[in-house]
């Protein structure tokens, strides 16, 4: 393969520049707290306006060393972020009141946006030092379940009625996510339960007794760290990215499902079944996850890499924060998307019973 020195300069900044802002809106609060919370919203809103969108891609081939350091760096930079917010939003020795909700939500937002994406990457790359920081990631965010739901539920079932985190048409955000919370739970858990009677392996081995035991440490630190408002600072906190990590689900995924053949068997997963966004800020933000059928079809290929195009993937009409924010108001959100949907899915019927368990193949 061929390595490649192009500056990432992009990502770095965009993930990066929010850290300083949040730190010092935790504990002088003030401006500091608006000025966070401004870059994470307008700033990012407007530059995606602003900015011509990207259409780049890079050459899949490619390595990107640089990549692989700045995801490490953010995984890293994530644990010690949500301590410092459980300590100053939620102890005395910070901001309290007005400017602990502000920052709190900033804080929230670059977790969504940032950690979440990052971990995202994390557990798809093949070293396992990386995809163990990425779950530590996702269970400090109360959500450890999320590292084996994703990749071995999600992946192999999406845009089929097996996989929960796949919207269906017509379906509303808030009917959607407890569904898909639930339901990832268990099927992630069912998958792991299954590969380890296939390995003749003790069913005590399972991830989940690490990502349950790993949230108790989380709710002990907190309360060391800033007793009962520090848990609830914790809980809060994770409650919102989690929120914004099944946002990102369903409106990736929103109505598009996979035609099922004749042997009952589910075709491949291709680039027509993911919503993608090529606004060049967010995306950077998010380390290219808004180019999410790439991801799909390709789930090993490093963020810089991902390829895009308006052809063969459906595009989004806006970026993805701003798509998040139109589907809290489900009207709405049908009134933009429902037309585009059957652009691409024309078949387009009320929604089907959900099944989470139901067999279906990826292949």
């Amino acid at each position: 393969m061929r390595r490649t020195d192009r500056s990432l300069a992009g990502f770095t900044l965009a993930t990066l520049a929010p850290l300083p802002l949040l730190l010092l809106a935790a504990f002088f609060g003030g401006a500091y707290g608006w000025a966070a919370l401004a870059y994470l919203t307008v700033f990012i809103t407007l530059s995606d306006r602003l900015v011509p969108k990207s259409w780049r891609n890079r050459n899949p081939q490619a390595e990107f060393p640089a990549s692989e350091e700045l995801s490490l760096f953010l995984g890293v930079a994530h644990l010690w972020m949500m301590v410092a917010a459980v300590f100053w939003l939620g102890g005395p020795n910070g901001v309290n009141g007005r400017d602990a909700v502000i920052a709190g939500v900033a804080f929230g937002i670059w977790f969504g946006q940032v950690s979440h994406p990052n971990a995202h990457e994390l557990i798809h790359r093949p070293a396992r030092q990386a995809r163990q920081l990425g779950r530590l990631v996702y269970i400090s965010l109360l959500f450890g379940h999320h590292a084996s739901s994703h990749p071995k539920v999600h992946h192999r079932h999406v845009a089929t009625p097996g996989d929960p985190n796949t919207a269906r048409a017509g379906e509303g955000f808030w009917r959607y996510a407890l569904r898909a919370w639930t339901g990832s739970f268990a099927a992630g858990f069912a998958a792991e339960h299954a590969d380890l009677k296939r390995a003749g392996k003790s069913p005590f081995q399972t991830p989940y007794v690490e990502y349950v035991l790993g949230a108790v440490a989380m709710v002990v630190i907190a309360y060391a760290l800033a007793g009962w408002p520090g848990v609830g600072t914790l809980v809060a906190l994770s409650a919102f990215a989690q929120y914004q990590v099944l946002m990102s689900d369903y409106v990736q995924h929103y109505g598009l499902r996979r035609a099922e053949r004749a042997d009952g068997r589910y075709e491949p997963v291709g680039p027509q079944h993911s919503w993608n966004s090529p606004h060049a800020v967010s995306g950077a933000m998010m380390m290219n996850a808004p180019r999410h059928s790439d991801h799909h079809v390709h789930p090993g290929r490093p963020y810089p890499a991902l390829q895009l195009n308006d052809v063969t993937m459906p595009i989004l009409p806006y970026s993805l924060p701003v798509m998040g924010a139109i589907a809290v108001v489900p009207p709405l959100w049908r009134r933009v998307m429902d037309r585009r949907l059957r652009h691409w899915q024309p078949e387009t019927e009320a929604p089907e019973p959900y099944a989470y368990g139901q067999e279906t193949a990826a292949e």
